[in-house]
């Protein structure tokens, strides 16, 4: 009977000492395993046998599971690679929060013997693809190379601190509002509990197919965040008069420029994230410990 997932990527942001180090343990323990092990060429290689490096594009096409090394955006810049080539991903957490990196370094010898043994759950979640329209008048300010994928969310703000923005937005076609802000979140469930969260929107279960549409500190009462279907076509245009007004940005990374005219226009993308999640994963006991978001269960009564 053949092994479940024979060939495993490792991918690692950071090259200090210990997160190599973390590493090194994990590696071993896969090859002990009799697992082949793909690691990240942009870092130092390991010095065990049944091991080879790739590029992050060639390790995703190669590889049957991906171990992330590291914090919640180590896993945002490793999807790119992954979810093209649907690559499912479990995340070990070396950073602060770990809110999709969910195993603890001392976890990862048991995560390993559930998912191994077939003891896990896959957990599809929903990315976002952006494309940047320009205005006739603005192909000076040049477009993305390609079309942008997103885990968490697209991001339209005003560069000027001190200053809102003004723009439109609309769903299939269809008019949805104007808006005066400081700028808007699209997010999707995974991103629900990062910038949406903190501009107010709601949490998204990730079994649901939905967009948060979250205005960032709007100037009228009035411009609340609002649930979409993730299956229709969100488009953001640029309204005022300023070429130097607005950005785009995707899981924190700058996309482009924007200026008046321009249209972002934002849909689910193709593929999808999947992520590995040993036995006994709970979301919402995530959600209680890592965001101190409701309380655990009363056990005085």
């Amino acid at each position: 009977m053949t092994e479940p997932f024979p060939t495993v990527g490792v991918i690692a942001r950071n090259s200090d000492a210990a997160t190599i180090a973390t590493r090194d343990r994990v590696i071993a323990d896969l090859v002990a395993r009799g697992r082949r092990v793909c690691l990240d060429a942009r870092q130092p290689s390991g010095n065990l046998d049944n091991t080879f490096s790739s590029e992050p594009a060639e390790l995703a096409q190669k590889s049957d599971l991906v171990l992330v090394l590291g914090g919640d955006g180590t896993l945002l810049e490793a999807s790119r690679w992954l979810a093209p080539a649907d690559t499912p991903v479990l995340g070990i957490n070396l950073g602060r929060l770990g809110f999709t990196v969910d195993v603890a370094p001392f976890e990862v010898a048991d995560a390993l013997d559930a998912v191994f043994s077939g003891r896990f759950m896959r957990d599809a979640r929903t990315l976002l693809q952006a494309t940047v329209v320009r205005a006739e008048n603005n192909h000076d300010l040049g477009e993305p190379d390609e079309q942008l994928i997103a885990v968490n969310e697209c991001v339209v703000r005003n560069r000027a601190v001190a200053r809102v923005m003004d723009f439109d937005t609309w769903m299939d076609g269809t008019f949805i509002s104007q808006h005066r802000a400081d700028g808007i979140v699209i997010a999707t469930p995974t991103g629900s509990t990062a910038h949406a969260l903190s501009a107010g929107g709601p949490v998204i279960h990730p079994d649901l197919g939905a967009l948060a549409m979250v205005p960032i500190c709007p100037h009228t009462l009035s411009d609340r965040p609002i649930i979409l279907d993730a299956n229709r076509t969100v488009e953001i245009v640029i309204g005022g008069d300023r070429r130097d007004d607005a950005l785009f940005t995707r899981d924190g990374e700058i996309g482009a420029d924007l200026a008046p005219g321009d249209r972002l226009i934002i849909q689910r993308a193709a593929c999808s994230l999947t992520l590995i999640h040993a036995d006994g994963y709970d979301y919402f006991s995530i959600l209680r410990n890592k965001l101190h978001w409701g309380r655990g269960q009363d056990t005085t009564g």
